[in-house]
Parts: structure tokens; C-alpha cells; sequence
């Protein structure tokens, strides 16, 4: 902790120079944090003088080799650089330009034809990569074409469907009405059949007449009638002989027992 809190000091003493430093509180996280910042801090000042000293180096080097060729151009061609023409020393310029942009050592074919190569690759794989990109650019345009289509589609589906609901849900609510309409008049046909019924029975009338009994009766009839309808047939046949009387009128007579007997 104490050697934590004294590179802190340090540092923040080098960081703000002859300014104050700013009162900060002394607990551990805060010394922790400030800590931290301190190795990060010497880290990329490291790193930077590194740079430096690369990019000193490198200077060092193009002065080199500068020199050098401008010596060569004096001495085997008797050449310097105030004695070139301005198309010479655009050439010249043009030259060092590509270099630079190329990012090449030095100006020779040796270097020039390398990099010129790894920027043709480099322009291929981009272009390659482009076209990639494009078609994928394609395909998505098309699926999005047709997301949209099939979302107005779904959309009109949607409409026609919430039309349709509204439609049948007016015929529910005017069935529910004209149910309920005929459920009340029957209660109130009910309650006035009722009623005319105990007017009736007060005044007198006989029971069996009431719309219960008749309904009863009706059943019992068509009943009957069905019970009756082979019997009938079956008289019917008879009827259609010509046998001798006395025969003809015994079978009459139990076809009548048999008939009063199913109606009784």
C-alpha cells in the first residue's frame, strides 16, 4: 500500500508539475485506481518513446541514404539537386510520392515491384470482397421485397378478416336480440295461456279442453292412427274378395273387434 501511495505521489507530481495537485481521498480503492492509471500512463510514455526513437531512426537513415544517392548523382553524373529541371524534379518528387505511398524502403524496381504487386492483390481482394458484399446486398433486397409483400399481404388478410368478424359479430348480436325477443314473448305467451287457462277452469270449463290436454290427445290420435293404418290395410284386402257372405262378414266383424279393441 505504501508503495502503491508513493508511485502515485510521484507520478502525480511529474503529471502536474509546479501546479497543485488536486486533495484526493488516500483510501485504498482510490489508491488502487490512481495506481493503475500510473502503470498506464508509464506504459504508453514508454511506447511513445519508442516511437520516437524509431522515428529518429528512420530519419537518421533516409538522411543516409538521401545523401548518399545525392552524392552518387554529383559524382558519377555530375548532377545535384539544384541543378535539375522542374520536370526532373517533379519526376523526382512523383518518384518519392510513390514511395511514401507505397511505403517501399527506398525508390528501386527491386522495392517498387513488390509493393505494387501486394497493392494489386490487395485491389483484387477487394473488389472480389465488393462483389460479395453486392451480391449479399442482392439477396437481402430481394428477401426484403418480399418480407414486405408477404406483410401486405398479411396486413389485407388481417383487414378482410377483422371485416369479417365485424359482419358475423352484427349477425350474432341481431340473433341474440331476436332470441331474446322470442324468449320473452314466449314467457309471455306461456304466462298469458296460463292465465286464460285459470279463467277458464274458474268459469267452469272442463279440464280436458285446456292446451295441455288437447296437445295430449293430439299425440294419442296420431298414435292411434298409426296403430290403425296396417289394421286398415288389412280390412281393405278383405274388402277386395268376394267370398261367400257368411265367410266375408265373420272376418268383417273381427277386423272391426280388432280395430275398436286398438282404438279403445
Amino acid at each position: 500500500m505504501e508503495e502503491k501511495l508513493n508511485k502515485v505521489a510521484l507520478w502525480l507530481k511529474k503529471t502536474f508539475g509546479d501546479q497543485p495537485i488536486p486533495p484526493y481521498e488516500a483510501d485504498a480503492r482510490t489508491v488502487d485506481i490512481l495506481y493503475e492509471l500510473a502503470e498506464c500512463n508509464e506504459s504508453r510514455d514508454g511506447d511513445v518513446m519508442l516511437l520516437i526513437d524509431d522515428m529518429k531512426q528512420k530519419t537518421e537513415e533516409y538522411e543516409s541514404d538521401g545523401n548518399y544517392l545525392q552524392g552518387l548523382l554529383t559524382e558519377s553524373l555530375n548532377l545535384s539537386l539544384t541543378s535539375l529541371s522542374n520536370a526532373s524534379t517533379s519526376y523526382l518528387n512523383t518518384l518519392v510520392d510513390s514511395a511514401v505511398a507505397l511505403e517501399t524502403k527506398d525508390t528501386s524496381l527491386a522495392s517498387f515491384i513488390p509493393a505494387i504487386n501486394d497493392l494489386t492483390s490487395d485491389l483484387y481482394a477487394a473488389e472480389s470482397k465488393n462483389k460479395e458484399l453486392e451480391h449479399e446486398l442482392t439477396s437481402l433486397r430481394k428477401k426484403l421485397t418480399s418480407a414486405l409483400v408477404l406483410e401486405k399481404r398479411l396486413e389485407d388478410d388481417l383487414k378482410k378478416t377483422e371485416e369479417l368478424l365485424a359482419v358475423e359479430k352484427a349477425k350474432a348480436d341481431s340473433r341474440t336480440q331476436n332470441m331474446k325477443f322470442l324468449k320473452d314473448k314466449s314467457e309471455d305467451f306461456k304466462c298469458r295461456i296460463k292465465a286464460a287457462e285459470e279463467q277458464l277452469s274458474a268459469s267452469g270449463m272442463d279440464a280436458s279442453l285446456t292446451h295441455e290436454s288437447l296437445v295430449s290427445l293430439s299425440e294419442k290420435l296420431a298414435e292411434l292412427k298409426k296403430q290403425a293404418a296396417p289394421l286398415k290395410k288389412k280390412l281393405a284386402s278383405y274388402l277386395d274378395l268376394t267370398p261367400s257372405p257368411s265367410l266375408a262378414r265373420v272376418k268383417i266383424e273381427e277386423a272391426k273387434r280388432e280395430l275398436v279393441g286398438a282404438i279403445s
